[in-house]
């Protein structure tokens, strides 16, 4: 990966909740990209911060610093995965409390990945979180190790 990963695992709520360790992309030292279980679109991502920070501004400055390396590879992949339109990120922090990002990738035009066609229903405005593609848990365990294959190795 981009940066050494930490020697302790990432476990806070948030965390949790969306599915680590099953869901795990990438395993940074601040950070960790997990596979979004509602996949809003192709792709879908979230990226969570390890510390149990509850605001964006109580992190710390190395989580800060390695950002900038963390979204170039998840831009990367994603890029390579399925050529997105436009990627978004949304720090929303309304029911998981600790820093997160949850990372959509935009589609102009649908994209089909194992099977299973991927609208964006809010292109090109605001992206529509309550729609998404039922993925069953083969099509995830799929999506994940594609994902996986093509990330950057630093």
């Amino acid at each position: 990966m981009s940066e050494p990963t930490a020697t302790a695992p990432a476990a806070n709520q948030t965390i949790a909740k969306f599915g680590y360790p099953a869901t795990l992309l990438a395993d940074y030292r601040h950070w960790v990209v997990l596979l979004r279980p509602q996949q809003a679109t192709l792709g879908a991502m979230v990226l969570a911060c390890k510390e149990p920070a509850t605001a964006f501004s109580a992190i710390g400055q190395p989580a800060f610093s390695s950002l900038s390396t963390v979204t170039d590879d998840i831009e990367t992949t994603l890029g390579k995965a399925f050529a997105y339109d436009k990627i978004n990120y949304l720090m929303l922090m309304m029911v998981d409390p600790h820093v997160h990002f949850h990372v959509l990738p935009r589609y102009a035009e649908p994209r089909v990945f194992g099977g299973v066609s991927f609208e964006d229903p809010g292109w090109p405005a605001l992206p529509n979180l309550a729609a998404h593609s039922e993925l069953d848990q083969g099509q995830r365990s799929a999506l994940s190790e594609h994902l996986r294959g093509l990330w950057p190795a630093r």
